[in-house]
Order: C-alpha cells, then sequence, then structure tokens
C-alpha cells in the first residue's frame, strides 16, 4: 500500500514538472549566456568596460540592457510564468531592481556627456529617475541626489533653467552642501568607490528578498588639480536605495506561493497519515475511503514539493556603494588631474589613488572623466 501511494507522488511530481517551460540559450554571447540573465551580464559587463576606458564597447552593451528593459516589461512571458506556483521567480528575464535599471542609465548619461550630448543625457539621468519613482500609485518618488543635480546641470548647459532641480538635490543631500552651479565648468568628474549591496533570501522557503550592505574602504574621494582641490563626497549611496525602495509586487505573489506550499503540505500530510490508518485498519468501504483520502494526500504533498516561493537572488554584482560628482573649470592646455580616494577617517588610501592626463583645446566642449576606485585605465 504504501510502494502504491509513494509511486502516485512520483507520477503526480512528474506530470507537474511536465508544465515546465525550459529557455535556450543567447547565440549572440562568446560564453552561451542563457537568455533570461542576459541584461545581467550586459549590466556587468557595460561597467567593467567604463572603468577600462572600452567606451566604445561600454555604449553598446548599455544600450542593449536598456533596450530591453525599457520594452519588455509589458509582455513579458517569463515574468507572467513567474507569478504561477511551479515557477521560480530566478527563471524569469532579468532586469533588476529599481536601484539596478537606474544604475544602467545614470552609466549611459555619463557616456552620452562623454560624447557632447548633455541632452541625451539628461533624458537618461531623467530615465533613471523614473525607474526610482512609482509612476502609477506615486508611493515613492526619487531620492538619488546626483539624478536631480545632474538633470538641472545639464538643463544650464542646454542655457535653460536648472533651478528647480538644483534645490530638490540639496534637499535630498541630508547635510551635504552641493556646489553651486557654475556654467562655466568644463570638467565633469564622475567619482565612484566601494563594493555595492548584494541580494539573499529569508524566510521558511526563501521567498523574501533582502539586501546586505555594501561595503568599502573608501568614504570619500579629493580631486587635485593644478593648486585646487574639489572634495568629492559620497553624495548617494546603493546600499540605501537598495533597501528603502519598499515592496515589490513580486513580494506578495512570493508570500501567496510560501502560503500555498504551507498548506498543501500540511494537506497531505493529514491526508496521508489519515488514508494510511483508514486503508490498513479498517475494512469495506472505510478502506476504500482511507486509499482515496491517502491518494489525495499524495497528490497535495506532490503539489506542495513543486512549488517555488523562492526569490530571485540574481543581482549587479560589480556596481559600487557610493557615487560623487565635482565640476571645475580649467584653461585650454595639459593638466594632470589626481583622485586621492580616503577611509572614513580622512586618512589617504595611497593604493587607490588614480591620475589622470587632461588636455583641454581652445573652445571644447566639456571633458567628461569617470574615475572609479576600480578603474584600471589610468
Amino acid at each position: 500500500m504504501k510502494l502504491f501511494l509513494l509511486s502516485v507522488v512520483v507520477c503526480a511530481s512528474a506530470l507537474l514538472v511536465g508544465c515546465a517551460t525550459t529557455e535556450p540559450a543567447s547565440s549572440g554571447t562568446a560564453n552561451a549566456v542563457p537568455t533570461k540573465d542576459l541584461v545581467l551580464w550586459e549590466y556587468r559587463d557595460g561597467v567593467s568596460h567604463l572603468r577600462a576606458g572600452r567606451f566604445a564597447e561600454a555604449k553598446r552593451t548599455l544600450d542593449e540592457a536598456i533596450t530591453t528593459i525599457s520594452g519588455i516589461r509589458a509582455n513579458d512571458k517569463s515574468a507572467k510564468q513567474a507569478r504561477g506556483y511551479f515557477h521560480k521567480e530566478s527563471k524569469k528575464t532579468f532586469l533588476g531592481e529599481p536601484y539596478e535599471r537606474v544604475m544602467a542609465y545614470y552609466y549611459r548619461g555619463i557616456l552620452y556627456w562623454m560624447d557632447g550630448e548633455p541632452d541625451n543625457a539628461r533624458a537618461c539621468f531623467r530615465s533613471a529617475q523614473l525607474e526610482d519613482s512609482d509612476a502609477e500609485e506615486h508611493t515613492f518618488k526619487s531620492d538619488y541626489v546626483l539624478l536631480d543635480y545632474l538633470d538641472g546641470l545639464a538643463s544650464l548647459k542646454l542655457r535653460q533653467d536648472g533651478s528647480d532641480a538644483y534645490k530638490r538635490a540639496c534637499d535630498l543631500a541630508k547635510g551635504l552642501k552641493l556646489p553651486a552651479y557654475d556654467a562655466q565648468a568644463n570638467v565633469l568628474m564622475f567619482v565612484e568607490f566601494g563594493n555595492g549591496p548584494e541580494k539573499y533570501a529569508a524566510g521558511e522557503y526563501g521567498e523574501e528578498l533582502r539586501f546586505r550592505d555594501g561595503h568599502s574602504l573608501v568614504r570619500s574621494a579629493v580631486v587635485k588639480v593644478d593648486r585646487d582641490e574639489f572634495p568629492t563626497p559620497p553624495y548617494d549611496d546603493l546600499t540605501f536605495q537598495a533597501r528603502t525602495r519598499g515592496g515589490r509586487v513580486m513580494d506578495h505573489i512570493l508570500a501567496n506561493k510560501a502560503v500555498f506550499k504551507t498548506s498543501t503540505d500540511v494537506a497531505g500530510n493529514v491526508g496521508l497519515i489519515s488514508g494510511l490508518v483508514l486503508a490498513t485498519e479498517g475494512s469495506g468501504d472505510a478502506r476504500n475511503a482511507g486509499i482515496g483520502l491517502a491518494l489525495a494526500g499524495a497528490l497535495s504533498k506532490g503539489i506542495s514539493a513543486l512549488t517555488t516561493p523562492q526569490a530571485d537572488t540574481r543581482y549587479w554584482d560589480n556596481l559600487p556603494q557610493f557615487l560623487s560628482f565635482t565640476a571645475f573649470k580649467l584653461p585650454p592646455g595639459d593638466h594632470e588631474v589626481k583622485v586621492e580616494f580616503e577611509d572614513a577617517s580622512g586618512r589617504l588610501l595611497p593604493q587607490y589613488t588614480r591620475r589622470v592626463n587632461l588636455h583641454i583645446p581652445v573652445g571644447a566642449r566639456d571633458s567628461v572623466v569617470f574615475v572609479s576606485d576600480k578603474s584600471t585605465n589610468f
């Protein structure tokens, strides 16, 4: 009898597994990255290219990621399947949490400004603000200091009024003093440092998405050029952004999956135990009823085993923790710009120092420099 019931569980499981779908690997990548993970790898490759000074590759890779995240959400079949009881969230096409999507637009905005296109840079910073906002219920508003600050600076460069954006940035700066805009500043320094937050799963079935804090030995930076120094404190913290965006729709779905998994497991236990007692100790109709009850319990256990409430813990694992920025004016000619990184006590960390050789032509557009404590091109 017990062997018979066990075979029922196996058969039920096989039937339910047959409902799952497999995803093909993408054919356009060297490592045959699965289609569902392609955006994640584009994110990672994009920032790696940027830190190595491979700007054309960074633009191409980030453009591919942004094309996907801006167009796939409404009709993504894998996302719809992930809402079902028997499909893992990690099987859906990865787009990332809001802070990850923000960074794709942020990096692309920097690259547009490098190419002398502050209008497109501003469009990227505004798109990033939308990613950090709740457009439908207005529960959340973008609270990145630099997105507003750079929005206003780009407007100023385009001979438009950026004062509202500057005021919003100052309100978000939490005690940090933002430098006033200088329309004559022709060097824009984007600085980042540290290691960003990590995702992990918590809860009985791993249904709760949580974030471990990012970490950074570097806590601030100073840009030195000629005889001038420009402090570049951490204006934005990606750990804060990851933790404070609020709950996801998927969190409720996973919570319901967890309840369903528990309920079907408990119902299965009750059915199996009660059914086995009746089937082995009863006679006639009682035995038949016991067999039926045990069969229902076995099926319920099989359904519980196949329910997948685990949160998706894939994440953009080479993001920084802190974002900073400064701008200043340099006369035409050659200059060495030194970026020094400091710890929480203000002590210099010489192993991270980066030197940038700049040539400022007469009447040139803005010189845009991106520096990370992980940069490999200086």
